[in-house]
């Protein structure tokens, strides 16, 4: 899935502005793959991904920490053998920003080519 929010840089987040409310987070969500599901509430969204053994598990899951390097937005990732799940939320704002979901669209774009 292309997406105009994988050209998006995330901007630096300290808190001190709102959460995405329910409408602007499905209005997201339409933006990246179908994988990604909000969960806790409406207050992150997830994905998980499965590979063919360990070397690409890890080759993603260095990929997806170099995103969050450049982007300066952090993930939970989690990791076994052949998946791995990815986890953004803001939690400077305890929800959602665009920030995550322009990286949920670079991890698309890294999956998806």
């Amino acid at each position: 899935m292309s997406s105009e929010l994988a050209g998006k840089r995330c901007l630096p987040c300290e808190g001190g502005v709102p959460s995405l409310d329910a409408d602007a987070v499905q209005a997201h969500l339409k933006q990246v793959s179908e994988r990604w599901e909000v969960i806790k509430d409406g207050k992150a969204i997830r994905a998980d991904f499965r590979f063919k053994g360990y070397a690409k598990t890890t080759g993603f899951v260095n990929a997806v920490a170099w995103i969050a390097m450049n982007e300066n937005h952090h993930p939970d990732i989690s990791f076994g053998y052949n998946t791995a799940s990815v986890l953004w939320e803001t939690h400077a704002v305890e929800g959602l920003t665009e920030n995550d979901f322009i990286c949920a669209a670079k991890v698309d774009a890294l999956v998806d080519g």
